[in-house]
């Protein structure tokens, strides 16, 4: 639904690869450019309208890149029309417009499912399972980033305050939402510092913050559109530390591996070099053919965005939120 350049650049090429979904069709609110990518991308169908996709019975699943403040009311459409919805992150705007998305596709029998591509790479199993044999001791802290330079581009969405722009939204999930997957828990509180530009919008440009976990564990992490490219995780044990370089984005073969620097010993962790966005897709197929539960439902797209909710209140007030 929409051709966003998510969808163009990763989703759909991840989907190609597939062996249990095809890209059956396309849609957009512009007919021409509907018909212009659907070519570009080898897909069948292209609609002028996201009803008309919504009205394909043939459809099973609908994947939803459109602008943050879109997410809410297309995918209760869609889940309303009968179908499985995979809606990139954020999920919504707020915790509140994310439960009434997951109360509307568990009221139509329908799986939904935030897009974090990130989680369903094989090296976050591994990376557990380092944390989970005790290889590190216990943990004491995570500490990641996930900063770009986009700034130049002001007509970008992500610089439109109420179509949910800024960079806690865009990047500062996936530190947050790595940090509840690695330690298996939900936050407790949060304090975040932000630069918000008049250029910009007043959207956040630039976010740091600490997430507190219960027994003393803390993610901390930062976030921008208006810094270096990065994108690093470290979790921090008592006997040895976990180095991901590049935690959210890999790309050639190798930029998935990660460090693992214990008891005196340094060892690199090779990983499968995999396309995380068709295991994604695939994960969400074998869901809804029944084959395995489903890893990350709606539910934990409300408890991100109740994190994510807390982040913005405590930058623009400038104090610790309790969750």
């Amino acid at each position: 639904m929409g051709c966003a350049g998510i969808a163009k650049g990763a989703v759909i090429p991840g989907l190609h690869l597939s062996e249990l979904n095809e890209v059956a069709a396309i849609a957009s609110r512009d007919v021409d450019k509907a018909k212009k990518t659907a070519e570009e991308l080898n897909i069948p169908t292209a609609y002028g309208s996201y009803e008309e996709l919504l009205a394909d019975a043939s459809i099973d699943v609908i994947y939803i890149p459109l602008p943050n403040h879109l997410h809410r009311e297309w995918t209760i459409r869609a889940a309303e029309a009968g179908k499985h919805i995979l809606c990139e992150k954020p999920l919504a705007l707020t915790a509140q417009e994310a439960a009434e998305m997951s109360e509307a596709a568990a009221k139509a029998g329908v799986l939904l499912s935030e897009a974090f591509m990130y989680r369903y790479h094989p090296r976050y199993d591994m990376i557990k399972k380092v944390i989970a044999d005790g290889e590190i001791g216990d943990i004491r802290g995570i500490r990641s980033a996930f900063t770009f330079n986009n700034a130049g581009h002001k007509e970008n969405v992500r610089y439109r305050k109420e179509w949910g722009g800024g960079s806690i939204y865009d990047v500062g999930c996936y530190p947050i939402n790595a940090a509840r997957l690695l330690l298996g828990k939900e936050p407790e509180a949060v304090t975040v510092q932000a630069l918000f530009s008049p250029e910009h919008d007043h959207v956040d440009m630039m976010a740091s913050g600490l997430i507190e976990f219960e027994g003393a564990v803390s993610l901390t992490f930062d976030c921008g559109m208006w810094a270096a490219f990065r994108n690093p995780l470290e979790v921090l044990g008592t006997e040895g530390i976990i180095e991901v370089p590049s935690a959210f984005v890999t790309g050639a073969p190798g930029s998935g591996n990660f460090f693992v620097d214990a008891k005196g010993e340094r060892r690199e962790v090779e990983v499968p070099h995999v396309n995380a966005y068709t295991l994604q897709a695939d994960h969400m197929a074998n869901a809804i053919n029944g084959v395995s539960e489903l890893q990350f439902g709606s539910s934990d797209g409300v408890n991100n965005m109740k994190v994510i909710d807390a982040c913005l209140l405590s930058a623009h007030e400038h104090t610790r939120i309790k969750i």
